[in-house]
């Protein structure tokens, strides 16, 4: 499957797996900025995408920095639909209580995991199939 990426700033690195086997490409900040602790910012990646009908990317942190500093994607993960033609985005969040984050560009800050996804055909019915979970969520089954 090829992916075409148009890269809005053109000194940023190309998006690329780190590894052989890797599920994530690696995105990149497009700007410099300073998180503060408990604080959100929206944070470009410099990149535009093309997926085929049929696919999906999923923005998703990297372990990396959640470990490490705190930072999280806050709708992780983030949804890119195949028709989004436009600048890719991430919400990165500071859950560290005490310590700003500072973001270079060209930082690496999120990762994009493509996948096929399918679009059900939907069906109103006015009652479901029986099974034996049932309604149990929550912790219904006590953990």
């Amino acid at each position: 499957m090829i992916v075409q990426i148009k890269k809005l700033d053109p000194s940023l690195p190309t998006p690329q797996y780190a590894h052989l086997w890797d599920a994530g490409l690696d995105l990149y900040s497009r700007i410099e900025t300073e998180i503060g602790p408990g604080e959100r910012a929206l944070i470009p990646t410099g990149i535009a995408i093309s997926l085929p009908p049929e696919y999906a990317g999923f923005v998703q942190p990297r372990s990396g920095l959640a470990i490490k500093e705190g930072i999280g994607v806050l709708n992780s993960p983030g949804l890119i639909d195949a028709g989004y033609r436009g600048e890719i985005s991430v919400i990165l969040i500071n859950l560290d209580k005490e310590r700003s984050f500072k973001i270079r560009k060209g930082d690496k800050i999120c990762q994009l995991v493509i996948q096929q996804v399918i679009q059900a055909e939907i069906k109103v019915v006015d009652e479901l199939d029986a099974t034996e979970r049932g309604e149990g969520g929550f912790g219904s089954t006590g953990v």
